[in-house]
């Protein structure tokens, strides 16, 4: 009896096992072999190479692309599934009544409804409409054709053809994801209501002009608020699709390189998230050739090169959102939404939009909604040409040519930057940029009852900050402080000079740059400001009565170099100090929320250092010590003692167990994180990492009081070109090429990209014909 039970077992398990195995084989991408499909002309080979890259040989362009939506489709339907979604205000339909919040908040900035209006007035004979149409034919054909990615079964929703609306509201998304005028101008603006003048004139909102800036060459000439920004943040971190955020980027002109020639580098920072958010092709016809970086959805790489030149983008950081609080006098239009919901009611509601835009009472929690407050955003104001952008930045011929494609970039706004093998080198902050009154501060929630605060004109691109060919011989972008234009320094959300003045220090001095020296650059751990701040915090602290290892701590902050690896102790010490710093300096008088808002803002991170340099400043003193007025050194002496206490009592008191890489992780997170029973399958992660905030392999997390960091964001990819070799330009991306779990490509990298290393971006054709997988497509006859 007992051996028929077992061996009854045995054949249930042995079903179970086969079963599972012809499952998970008939949802792997198909990476070889021979498929028919529609509106082909003539035959396509994919060569797949040990990544999983596409390298797509066609006989014309419009069968290349078809192939590329078909490629893209199976590796990554699902994350195109998802990003289509959120602009559209589409997520509550598959994961339920928990993302209604967030589905209300995108339809209420109008992204579908501006792609809407934007496709209604596009040119269908143009080339760039036309390959779309291609890619979104091939998207479709593998939605057709192929099995049902595992995601959509257990979120138990059908597949659905993808449109060029779809593509417009991937644009939209981008536009809108750094969302930092949301999160800084309503808590500026509750902070000079509750607080006054004084205290906002002491805090870094501007940049101070000692700043490392990107110079131009040539050279031309209260509580409603809080509630917004809390809502704002909540929002965005409980999205399935990751924000955009910062970048470095830097171009070597040939006279300072030692082959002369030039080198490309760049690694745009954006939220992390598995699938990772570039899909990389190689597309090869007799009249194009393009090895790009797609977004999901996109058919036109934002990051590319050829043979001939080489491209990136870094975000602009400049305002292009105002904020109105208008009268309830003037007249609205409304236009009315529904929100379906999985296992739920459909939710409908009403939008108002004035002349300055939509009402933002009306999508998101404000607690006075007895003000009005509409949002000014540039995407949605003015036209869209993204496509054509895209597609131009990709196509060019010339520098001039390229330069056209630059300044058709509306929103968001970019420093793209360019370089090519005739050794020219570039740098253009492509955006629609405006000016106001000399006297409107648009940091702050405008009136839009007088007109005075509106708009005055839109600036001409020719008066965007450029750089074309500098006399230094290189350009570069790390999110700073542009130099000024129109007689203005363009206000913005910038970062602080950190990796600005890194990148800088490493470039100005030295000549014979090598692609091995850059390599060494973008994977670069030391800080360029903090070995300048830890003498000041040293100096003037009070040091009667420090602990044993108080004094430990003292020395080994005084001994560091400011580099974050994963092995030391300072960076944990000095993590922690600083948390204790920011929160016993300004809590006091922000309350607990307000600070919350505080450091989620690019105002905190350019305050750091303002502020430890400051011997006198009015946030020192604790309102809530009446009789005592607190200066800087107490700051400093209170905030180590917390720091070493609380240290101690996470790690223990051997600092020896203090090291970095105990302090912080990170987690490439899926959509079903949030699902116990899967997210261990799909994330991947986590990982000890070295780097951190505003390094320039910056590592980014928000600083709290736990002394665990867990890094959300980080470079989305490190790229190489090196125009003395450029057939072995190198790159590498966070996890793996493919969203698919069944997939070889899922994860394959992500060891490699903690480890700094690369792997080739391939070029040269008899190296790709090696590959062992070839996918052909066939035309299908009818």
């Amino acid at each position: 009896m007992l051996k028929k039970i077992t061996i009854s077992v045995l054949v249930i398990v042995l079903i179970l096992v086969v079963g599972f195995w012809f499952f998970v084989q008939n949802n792997k991408p198909q990476y070889n072999g021979n498929l028919k499909l529609e509106n082909l002309k003539e035959e396509v080979n994919i060569y797949y190479d040990d990544i999983g890259v596409p390298h797509i040989y066609a006989k014309n362009q419009s069968d290349a692309y078809i192939a590329l939506g078909y490629a893209h489709a199976q590796d990554r339907l699902w994350q195109m599934e998802l990003i289509r979604r959120i602009a559209a205000g589409r997520l509550s339909e598959i994961f339920g009544k928990d993302l209604i919040k967030t589905d209300k908040f995108f339809l209420g900035l109008g992204i579908e409804k501006a792609a809407i209006k934007t496709i209604k007035n596009l040119d269908t004979t143009i080339q760039s409409y036309k390959l779309t149409k291609a890619y979104l034919n091939g998207i479709n054909q593998f939605i057709d054709k192929s099995a049902t990615p595992i995601e959509y079964r257990l979120a138990g929703f059908e597949k659905e053809k993808f449109t060029i609306k779809d593509v417009y509201n991937v644009f939209g998304y981008m536009s809108f994801g750094f969302a930092h005028a949301h999160k800084t101008d309503p808590f500026l603006t509750n902070l000079k209501d509750k607080l006054g003048a004084d205290y906002l004139q002491d805090l870094q909102i501007e940049i101070e002009s000692k700043s490392e800036i990107i110079k131009n060459y040539p050279k031309i000439n209260n509580n409603m608020a809080s509630s917004l920004t809390t809502s704002v943040n909540d929002l965005l971190d409980n999205a399935p699709i990751p924000p955009f955020i910062g970048s470095n980027s830097w171009v070597i002109g040939a006279k300072k390189t030692k082959n002369k020639k030039v080198i490309l580098a760049n690694d745009p920072h954006i939220g992390f998230s598995q699938p990772a958010v570039w899909y990389q092709s190689h597309i090869v016809t007799p009249d194009y050739e393009m090895y790009g970086f797609n977004l999901a959805l996109t058919p036109f790489p934002l990051l590319g090169h050829n043979r001939n030149y080489a491209y990136g983008l870094t975000m602009f950081e400049n305002d292009d959102t105002d904020f109105y609080k208008e009268s309830n006098d003037q007249s609205f239009t409304v236009r009315k939404e529904t929100i379906q919901v999985k296992d739920g009611e459909e939710v409908t509601f009403e939008i108002r939009e004035g002349k300055h835009g939509s009402i933002m009472n009306d999508f998101i929690d404000i607690i006075d909604s007895d003000n009005p407050i509409a949002m000014d955003w540039i995407y949605t104001k003015l036209e869209n040409n993204m496509m054509e952008a895209s597609y131009v930045l990709s196509h060019a011929n010339s520098l001039p040519e390229f330069k056209k494609g630059a300044a058709l970039i509306y929103a968001p706004g970019l420093n793209v930057m360019y370089g090519d093998a005739k050794d020219n080198i570039a740098w253009f902050a492509s955006a629609k940029l405006y000016k106001h009154d000399n006297n409107v501060n648009t940091k702050f929630i405008l009136d839009g009852s007088n007109g005075v605060d509106d708009k005055i004109t839109y600036l001409d691109f020719s008066l965007n900050p450029q750089a074309i060919n500098p006399s230094w011989n290189y350009v570069y972008s790390a999110n700073n402080q542009p130099d000024s234009i129109a007689g203005i320094m363009y206000p913005g959300y910038y970062l602080p000079e950190d990796r600005a003045k890194r990148i800088v220090d490493i470039l100005k001095p030295k000549n014979d740059f090598t692609k091995e020296d850059i390599e060494v650059m973008i994977n670069d751990i030391q800080s360029s400001v903090v070995p300048d701040l830890i003498p000041i915090i040293i100096e003037n602290l009070t040091k009667v009565n420090l602990t044993s290892n108080e004094k430990k701590a003292v020395e080994i902050l005084k001994n560091w170099k400011g580099d974050y690896k994963s092995d030391a102790i300072a960076p944990t010490i000095y993590t922690k100090f600083l948390y204790r710093f920011i929160e016993n300096t300004f809590a006091d008088e922000m309350g607990e929320e307000g600070f919350q808002q505080f450091i989620i803002t690019h105002v905190y991170k350019r305050q750091i250092a303002k502020q430890i340099k400051s011997r006198k400043s009015i946030w020192w003193d604790d309102i809530n010590t009446k009789q005592v007025k607190e200066n800087r050194d107490e700051i400093f002496t209170k905030s180590l003692h917390e720091t070493i206490t609380a240290l101690e009592e996470q790690f223990g008191t051997d600092m020896q167990d203090w090291t970095w890489n105990k302090a912080i992780t990170v987690t490439h997170k899926h959509a079903f994180d949030k699902v116990a029973g899967l997210k261990n399958y799909f994330n991947v992660g986590p990982f000890v990492t070295n780097g951190s905030n505003e390094v320039l392999n910056n590592q980014i997390f928000a600083i709290n009081n736990s002394g665990i960091y867990e890094v959300t964001a980080g470079p989305s990819t490190r790229r190489i070109i090196d125009f003395s070799d450029v057939e072995n330009s190198i790159a590498i991306i966070p996890t793996g090429q493919s969203g698919n779990v069944f997939s070889k490509h899922y994860k394959d990298q992500a060891q490699k990209y903690l480890n700094g290393e690369f792997v080739k971006m391939m070029l040269n054709k008899e190296e790709i014909q090696k590959s062992k997988d070839k996918l052909v497509l066939e035309p299908k006859l009818n």
